[in-house]
């Protein structure tokens, strides 16, 4: 490992040592960039990989709401700003129990090196909330955006950092924070925030996007293996809309997903997710806000797994897209014990860093890196903001064709990015480095700051 990435390492490991997803993030991206940063010695004559692995700010604040019942509550809101250096900060808020500083930044870390690999001029950003959506009625959630955004609504903007949804966060509450942001602002501002509603500046494909742009990535790396898509069984995890485009993606193109999870355990459906009532099933799951995945077993008479995952079932392709670190190193012996051959990662940083390191070690192996698989989302939201700049909508065809070069594009460029290195079909170096690159060049060209 180059001395400059191994010390900026330990800097790391040393300031944000109770953080453990941050550091877990940022040792795996570093130590892919060694022969990057022997190849640049001015990069740490600047030193930036310090600067670059450090948000240029974060805030924290109160957001304070009524239940139904008129008793108050106070939880904490985030947004980290992460990296502005090739456009606006853009990226999710996530309402969910477990959100705290370390989640937020790293998410906010590898959503600036997600963004800089679509190409498109955007910045990386995150916030969101510990608080927690399930359970709770229209009315508390409404309370709550309108308080979380008359907290976040003085720190955005469509030119400064542009929110959007992530777990926790669907239509629905994108909805009331834009309310709330545009009666405090006066104005309507609709690229403030992505995700919203067709009737009101959205745009096609933005709830299954990241769910299309993860099938379409995958199907770029089995055409580089000279196989197919049509025929194929997929592992996936969660059941929200990444799974859910997922689902409908695979089903059209001829593949079908077996499995998907919740936080009371996994169903298989040895059918698949293929028939138009299955998949619109999902959406109904997501809306009931029981967050059990039990309820498609009992639906469609499958087998129910409760407190399990599932990485033991034998298929062609894993895609664990439900969240971070839910691929421990017992699951990733399971994987390759079923002699599986494509690990295509969906969810932001969904495997852990021992469990990433075995999987890549296994011959003939092709692990595929999130921040690649699933820049299709943000694709989408960029391609919200050109519209709502524009004042015009695509059609869904439009945008879904538009979706489907970008990923190919991402592909190639992590493809010729790693074989630039000598480093063979190595899809996660290849992403780390391809969009180290860009935002690297853009932070050099502004100078120090």
């Amino acid at each position: 490992m180059n001395a400059y990435v191994k010390r900026v390492i330990e800097s790391v490991k040393l300031k944000h040592g109770r953080e453990p997803e941050f550091v877990q993030t940022i040792e795996e991206v570093l130590t892919s960039l060694s022969p990057v940063i022997d190849a640049h010695p001015e990069y740490e004559k600047v030193d930036l990989l310090s600067r670059m692995v450090e948000p240029e700010r974060m805030f924290t604040f109160r957001v304070v709401w009524c239940d139904d019942y008129g008793r108050y509550h106070t939880n904490l809101g985030y947004r980290c700003q992460f990296n502005g250096a090739i456009g606006p900060y853009k990226g999710g808020l996530r309402f969910q129990a477990n959100v705290d500083p370390g989640i937020i930044k790293f998410l906010a870390f590898e959503q600036t090196f997600k963004n800089a690999l679509t190409g498109m001029p955007m910045g990386g950003g995150k916030g969101g909330s510990d608080f927690d959506p399930t359970g709770k009625s229209d009315a508390e959630i409404l309370r709550f955006c309108q308080s979380f955004m008359t907290a976040l609504y003085r720190y955005i903007g469509p030119d400064i950092d542009v929110p959007a949804g992530d777990m926790g966060v669907s239509g629905r509450e994108i909805g009331y924070l834009f309310g709330q942001y545009r009666r405090l602002k006066g104005n309507y501002e609709n690229g403030v925030l992505t995700g919203k509603g067709m009737s009101y500046g959205g745009s096609y494909t933005r709830p299954e996007a990241t769910g299309f742009g993860a099938v379409y990535y995958l199907n770029e790396v089995l055409k580089h293996e000279g196989e197919s898509i049509e025929g194929k069984t997929i592992a996936a995890s969660g059941f929200g809309n990444v799974c859910w485009g997922i689902c409908m993606k695979a089903a059209e193109l001829g593949a079908k997903v077996v499995t998907l999870s919740g936080p009371d355990g996994y169903v298989y459906d040895p059918e698949g997710v293929c028939t138009k009532e299955k998949i619109d099933f999902l959406p109904t799951m997501i809306n009931s806000r029981r967050n059990r995945v039990k309820d498609y077993a009992d639906k469609f008479g499958c087998e129910f797994y409760p407190n399990e995952k599932p990485w033991g079932r034998k298929v062609d392709i894993v895609m664990p897209s439900a969240m971070q670190n839910d691929v421990l190193i017992d699951s990733a012996k399971r994987i390759v014990k079923n002699n599986i051959k494509y690990y295509i990662e969906v969810a932001n940083m969904p495997t852990t860093n021992d469990a990433l390191a075995y999987l890549m070690e296994q011959p003939g192996m092709i692990v595929a890196p999130s921040k690649a698989v699933n820049a299709g989302g943000v694709t989408v939201s960029a391609f919200e903001m050109s519209q709502n700049s524009e004042r015009l909508t695509w059609t869904f065809e439009e945008v879904d064709q538009k979706l489907k070069d970008v990923m190919a594009l991402i592909h190639q460029n992590s493809v010729d990015a790693a074989a630039e290195y000598g480093l063979g079909y190595n899809l996660v170096a290849g992403a780390n480095i391809a969009s180290f690159k860009k935002v690297a060049d853009a932070m050099m060209s502004q100078g120090p700051f």
